[in-house]
């Protein structure tokens, strides 16, 4: 659904038409500009809090500086709706997240003014630093560039490297902090204190406010302007706070903190830093969800919150005559808290994760045992593999797709150290509309490549539940080996899904179901679509036989030997990257044990898979029922016809 654009946001198609505008007009396009957002997200979904926090930013930002020439970046990407429609996309801004439609998140490919792909986070610093020095090196000195990052971004030691390097090198750069104290649950750790203690310093605030006065008189200085600031601000930002700055003691120039919701201040500064040279920060103060109360006051429920109604607040959501089977996560949650009730060296971790991973139920009962670490994949990792030489056993859970960040971790501070911690992989898969930085599809093959890693997927919430409760116990510690369990966003297929916890022997694999001629071999949630499969073509008079292998490493090598004994055709299935993955290893097993079968990889090919519902991916992909059923058929000599369905990807 489309809305209409307030009278001054519809003249709006780029920033020069924005900066055409008299200032005294900013105040009401904030004011449209956060109402289409309203509009367009309640019946479309999305993310909501943080675009409306920054509308007043972004309406300052786009009206000072001269995008897209001057470069701007965004950290993390999903604030930056406001910025979507002022730079061209207004009309196509109801496709937003939609298959075929804009991305949720900055884009290149998309528009010139999205200078760099921003979908997870902390990024923005070191992607700004180099387009500065590439500014300068081809003696574009007039170029800013901007890098735009959150407080909970700012958390992960990426955006600590980037400054720690800006402030070394000659570069024309304003990173804006936008401090909201909130990441999608509020932030945690030492810098969210350093920061309030900044926001909160009466006398320093005071003083800040002397230093901005001076600086909007900066014309009447001259080229003596900056001398005269630096002399009265280098020994004031040390002797106010209770600790000496953090950013200044990187030389990078601080200012602020300053009211971010003040389009006609922040229009003012924001023109004074630009002839201010070198490396510097302002710092903003914001509230997520500003403009929509209820999005004020419950910015975690209101990150994204579905659709809803914008005038009663309500979220939809969809009601059932029967019981539905829960999300993936919140089987996770629900059990590492049984299991910690009854195992006391149970201990959770998660990246930033508590609500999106459910670690928050742990947290709620036992916060001495579980822990947000911030937007830090890769501490999580080793802080993991810190507590597990202690004995105790770690649920480690991160995205799919975040997990990467922590690779080189795993490799060195769990597997090569024979750390038995558990990886509970999130997101896996295909996830939806967040589009490609979200989606986990190379969890399989960057994961069985490592020794002393072992790597499951289970196929519904009963397995979910045993491979958990198995990892957990004293046993699996003895084999010295890490787990990786790997599990897709959304629900699963069993309503009564609290079953009695049983061990799983590691490397066994199911028949489920018995057949021959052709042998479907799936791993994970994707077997569901599998199974719809072969029940298709049983109602079909044909008779596909179905395992589901649970284990990618280790392989069940007993099974497999007895399947490429007694069938022909062998066809996999994986929501995973095809190349490396679940495929590859059966491939793999087949080749070493010189076996002859025809095979047949279903999966995701070597291309990037954009943004859409899991269900319309999955027909993209080739993975879903149909695509396999008419797999299954081209393999069978018969005389039914065969549906016009999307190819898969073999």
């Amino acid at each position: 659904m489309q809305f209409k654009a307030g009278p001054l946001l519809s003249k709006i198609h780029s920033p020069a038409d924005l900066r055409s505008l008299a200032p005294s007009e900013l105040p009401k396009v904030c004011e449209e500009l956060r109402q289409f957002i309203i509009d367009h997200v309640s019946v479309n979904g999305g993310h909501f809090g943080a675009s409306l926090g920054v509308t007043e930013l972004t309406v300052a930002l786009h009206y000072v500086f001269n995008t897209p020439e001057d470069q701007l970046v965004w950290d993390v990407g999903h604030q930056a709706y406001g910025h979507k429609i002022l730079t061209g996309r207004m009309d196509v801004f109801h496709t937003n997240r939609l298959l075929g439609g804009i991305s949720g998140f900055p884009k290149r490919s998309e528009s010139i003014f999205d200078t760099f792909g921003v979908g997870h986070s902390s990024t923005s610093i070191s992607a700004a630093l180099g387009m500065a020095v590439a500014s300068r090196y081809k003696k574009e000195f007039q170029k800013q560039h901007i890098a735009v990052i959150g407080d909970g971004s700012m958390t992960a030691g990426m955006a600590f490297e980037a400054m720690n390097h800006a402030g070394d090198i000659p570069n024309n750069m304003l990173i804006i902090l936008n401090d909201n104290c909130m990441a999608i649950d509020p932030n945690v750790g030492a810098l969210k204190e350093y920061l309030t203690d900044i926001r909160t310093s009466h006398t320093y605030n005071k003083v800040k406010d002397d230093v901005w006065n001076l600086l909007g008189k900066m014309s009447k200085f001259g080229k003596s302007a900056q001398e005269i600031v630096s002399k009265i601000e280098n020994g004031l930002k040390a002797t106010l706070l209770k600790q000496s700055n953090l950013f200044e003691s990187l030389n990078l120039r601080y200012f602020g903190p300053i009211d971010g919701h003040d389009i006609g201040y922040l229009t003012t500064v924001l023109n004074d830093l630009k002839d201010i040279p070198g490396p510097k920060i302002l710092h903003c103060i914001t509230t997520k969800g500003k403009g929509y109360s209820l999005a004020e006051k419950d910015q975690t429920l209101w990150h994204a919150p579905g659709k809803f109604d914008k005038l009663t607040g309500e979220i939809h959501k969809k009601t059932f005559d029967n019981p539905q089977p829960p999300k993936y996560q919140e089987v996770f949650g629900h059990t590492l808290l049984e299991l910690a009730e009854k195992n006391p060296k149970i201990m959770g971790v998660t990246p930033a994760m508590p609500s999106g991973s459910s670690l928050n139920i742990m947290m709620r009962e036992m916060p001495d045992r579980a822990f947000d670490v911030g937007i830090a994949e890769q501490h999580a990792v080793t802080f993991s593999a810190g507590l597990a030489t202690q004995g105790l056993t770690v649920f480690c859970n991160i995205y799919s797709s975040f997990m990467q960040r922590g690779y080189d971790q795993v490799v060195h501070d769990v597997c090569l150290q024979k750390l038995p911690v558990i990886f509970c992989l999130d997101r896996a898969g295909l996830a939806g509309a967040d589009g490609p930085t979200h989606h986990g599809l190379y969890d399989f093959a960057f994961m069985r490549a490592l020794p002393n890693m072992i790597v499951a997927a289970p196929r519904n919430e009963q397995e979910l539940r045993n491979m958990m409760f198995t990892a957990s116990l004293d046993s699996f510690k003895e084999l010295n080996q890490a787990i990786t369990i790997r599990y897709p966003r959304g629900e699963g297929v069993m309503p009564a899904w609290k079953t009695s916890l049983e061990r799983i022997e590691i490397g066994t694999g199911l028949e489920l179901i018995k057949g021959e001629n052709v042998a479907i071999l799936s791993i994970g949630h994707i077997g569901n679509e599998a199974q719809k499969a072969v029940e298709l073509a049983q109602q079909k008079g044909l008779n596909p036989a179905l395992y589901d292998m649970r284990f990618v490493k280790p392989l069940d090598e007993r099974l497999l030997h007895g399947i490429f004994k007694a069938f022909k055709t062998i066809i996999t299935v994986e929501d995973a990257a095809i190349q490396g993955g679940f495929g590859s290893a059966i491939a793999e097993f087949m080749v070493d044990h010189q076996y002859q079968s025809k095979m047949i990889r279903l999966g995701i090919a070597d291309l990037i898979v954009e943004h859409g519902e899991q269900k319309e991916l999955y027909e993209f992909c080739g993975i879903d029922s149909t695509s396999i059923l008419a797999k299954i058929l081209q393999e069978y000599p018969t005389k039914t016809k065969v549906i016009n369905t999307p190819t898969a990807i073999d």
